[in-house]
């Protein structure tokens, strides 16, 4: 596979600069989905040649809209895909900053005739999206549309699930159960974090076990992503520091999953780039305008990486804590990522090496291996210092009592299963006691 060894900046962009050799070194071990590939221009025969491996990348993404004044595109995204009485799918904070008030007159000079439904809650529970499913068919509608974070986005994906194919939301718990084709989805990020607008996961808090499913596929990718830097502008301070470290995570986390391949590499790396150098001064100056455009993009781009490349024990972990308690899902990550950092490291020195110089931390080329980690780590909590996220787990409700429990359902999520490092559930146990 191709690996990164250096990563330089280019204007407001990073440049990856290949090696030769896997990143994990000569003793990691190839898959199925490994292939041999050798330029054009090299020699035919094995013995002449020492190909490169490059791993068989498939990249989901929708079609984007991006940039300040988009919203308008909504309107007519929702008409080329067929719609005539579109769902919108949002919440009461939305509704208070008048967002959907406007899209819902493009809709309308459009000639469409949305209907709206707006009861979601922060991880947004299993029987709130069936009530929106109900709601949709109640209303007799067709496409969905969603503005609001992460959690709005989940549930219009949700609803429009159940619309393909029935039965109950936690049904479809896993990878790729959505066989059946589902109306089309129209996205409108109004937070920098989630990513949720670009990718093939959908995440629901299951009420009775308290816990958040993970459900995955490629029919889960919205059709079209419309990214109006706006709409930030009217996030919460809190809000806007729990997804920008979202961001971060996403991030930092499939850039390192054994997941990630060249495609999911270079916007993994901007994302880092584009939230360590802008999430801070969009709390310290919020009118900037710059600021918020960088980290609209540090979102989308963190999304199209995660939801190619997968992510790691930091949201498998999250997940866990977030089900139970119904914390924000930014915060989580804030507090568990430098501890799981440090637990990938001694894997991964190479690609954190890579993390480091997109922070534009003060690394040396001859800085040991076991302090790249270290480095991030501090890095990460210096920021997550710096826009509020408590020290520890214990000062937002979490005990130890809680561990062995949450250590036990991290185990069977689908996050888990690219990090870089195998997990055991004593490991998960004591990242969980380290981050209390």
């Amino acid at each position: 596979m191709v690996g990164v060894h250096t990563a330089m900046r280019a204007g407001d962009s990073m440049l990856l600069q290949r090696s030769s050799a896997d990143v994990r070194g000569p003793a990691a071990r190839p898959t199925r989905s490994t292939v041999e590939f050798a330029p054009e221009s090299a020699p035919r025969s094995v013995e002449d040649s020492a190909p490169e491996l490059v791993r068989l990348a498939k990249f989901h993404a929708p079609e984007i809209v991006f940039g300040p004044g988009s919203l308008p595109e909504a309107a007519h995204a929702a008409v080329r895909l067929g719609a005539r009485r579109p769902l919108l799918v949002t919440d009461p904070g939305l509704l208070a900053a008048g967002w959907p008030d406007e899209l819902l007159g493009y809709l309308r000079e459009a000639g469409l005739q949305p209907r709206v439904w707006h009861d979601v809650t922060p991880n947004p529970k299993d029987h709130e999206i069936e009530a929106g499913f109900a709601h949709y068919l109640a209303e007799g509608c067709d496409v969905v549309l969603g503005i609001g974070g992460g959690s709005v986005i989940d549930a219009a994906k949700g609803v429009a699930l159940l619309a393909g194919g029935g039965g109950r939301i936690l049904d479809y718990e896993g990878i790729d159960k959505v066989v059946n084709p589902i109306p089309p989805l129209v996205m409108m990020p109004a937070t920098s974090g989630t990513g949720a607008d670009v990718s093939q996961f959908c995440i629901v808090t299951d009420t009775q076990r308290l816990n958040k499913i993970t459900i995955m596929g490629r029919a889960l990718v919205p059709d079209i992503s419309v990214v109006d830097p706006r709409l930030l502008t009217t996030m919460p301070d809190d809000l806007n520091a729990t997804t920008g470290l979202d961001a971060l995570t996403h991030g930092i986390e499939s850039f390192v999953s054994l997941a990630h391949n060249p495609l999911t590499d270079t916007h993994a790396l901007q994302a880092i780039s584009l939230v360590i150098g802008n999430l801070a001064q969009t709390l310290d100056a919020p009118h900037d305008s710059a600021a918020r455009m960088c980290m609209a993009q540090a979102a989308l781009e963190a999304g199209l990486a995660f939801s190619n490349a997968i992510l790691g024990a930091t949201h498998a972990m999250s997940h866990q804590v977030g089900g139970l308690l119904d914390l924000p899902h930014g915060v989580l990550n804030g507090v568990l990522l430098p501890h799981v950092i440090r637990f990938n490291g001694t894997e991964e020195p190479n690609r954190y090496r890579c993390v480091g110089l997109a922070m534009n931390l003060p690394m040396a080329p001859d800085t040991p291996d076991d302090e790249i980690a270290e480095l991030v780590a501090l890095r990460v909590r210096r920021l997550a210092d710096h826009v509020g996220v408590p020290k520890g787990l214990a000062e937002l409700g979490v005990s130890a009592v809680d561990v062995p429990r949450l250590a036990e359902l991290t185990m069977g999520d689908a996050c888990l299963t690219t990090n870089p490092r195998q997990a055991t559930v004593g490991d998960i146990e004591d990242l969980f006691r380290a981050a209390l």
